[in-house]
């Protein structure tokens, strides 16, 4: 995508959702609360485990803990969450197969 399709992408309402009546708004420490993004309020690169991009850690029961992880909740990072749904689609597949 070209610099001014992602602009353009990213004027579309549908790449941006706030819930702030949500127990958990804002669900990770931010400045910019106004600006939290809670359209992947579940990451849908969790599942690419160590491949995902974002800033996660592995808990002493080898669990992913996220809570150090913006990149699914800053809008500007749309474009590139989606780029990666061929990645998930990928391992569900490998997923389905065994």
């Amino acid at each position: 995508m070209t610099e001014q399709e992602i602009k353009e992408l990213l004027e579309k309402n549908f790449t941006f959702f706030q819930h702030k009546e949500c127990e958990y708004f804002p669900c990770h420490q931010t400045s910019k609360p106004e600006k939290f993004n809670c359209l992947f309020c579940y990451c849908p690169l969790y599942a690419l485990g160590d491949r995902c991009g974002g800033n996660f850690k592995y808990n002493e029961n080898g669990f992913k803990d996220c809570t150090g992880c913006m990149f699914p909740h800053v809008h500007e990072n749309y474009p590139k969450i989606m780029e990666r749904y061929g990645d998930i689609i990928e391992l569900a597949k490998r997923s389905d197969a065994e």
